[in-house]
């Protein structure tokens, strides 16, 4: 284990009734996190964060996307996934930002599930016991709304005020009652290219 990283955690929910309704397939939704303490910490402003990425990314994304397969039970099971980080309050944004939007981090996880997608993503500042918000979409279709999905939870004594807490989520399934239809849907009705999602 990295000599810098303090603490993992993992968290599993299931979801068998929403709305009233038992679900056809329960929903699983699983968040990996490790707390790690802020290698910008005490340093003042640093220009230069690219060395730490380069060193921390690979490290954290090899460490939690074996946590979210093993919980998962393969990467094939994975249908959206995300990620997150939450800086202590003597950080920066810049770091939370740093150590999850790189590709020596993200792409471990993307070659694990066989994802196309970019991660969905979310950064913050904040004390212990944050919350920890993780958004989800499809791991192959970002217009496939009901893997449309947010995965919260805290870590009762992380992030520390010098640390970092960085966490992959994956979602087994959709919403179980999803009925909002998808992108496509609307692109056509708007009279948009289904190719271009963003219709820009």
């Amino acid at each position: 284990m990295h000599p810098d990283i303090r603490k993992t955690f993992v968290a599993t929910e299931t979801t068998w009734v929403d709305g009233g309704r038992a679900a056809a397939e329960p929903l699983v939704m699983i968040a990996a996190a490790a707390v790690v303490k802020n290698p910008w910490a005490g340093e003042g402003f640093v220009e230069d964060l690219a060395p730490k990425i380069r060193e921390m990314g690979p490290v954290l994304g090899e460490l939690l996307t074996g946590m979210i397969i093993k919980e998962a039970g393969s990467g094939e099971k994975v249908q959206a996934f995300g990620k997150s980080a939450v800086v202590g309050l003597n950080g920066e944004l810049e770091h939370a930002s740093a150590l999850i939007h790189t590709l020596h981090f993200g792409n471990h996880y993307r070659s694990a599930v066989e994802g196309k997608s970019y991660l969905a993503f979310n950064n913050t500042r904040g004390p212990a016991a944050s919350p920890i918000l993780l958004p989800m979409m499809g791991k192959n279709d970002e217009g496939s709304r009901e893997h449309y999905l947010t995965f919260q939870f805290n870590i009762s004594d992380a992030p520390f005020s010098d640390e970092i807490v960085v966490a992959l989520g994956a979602a087994l399934g959709g919403r179980p009652h999803h009925r909002i239809g998808n992108r496509y849907l609307d692109l056509k009705e708007l009279g948009h290219d289904p190719k271009n999602p963003a219709a820009v």
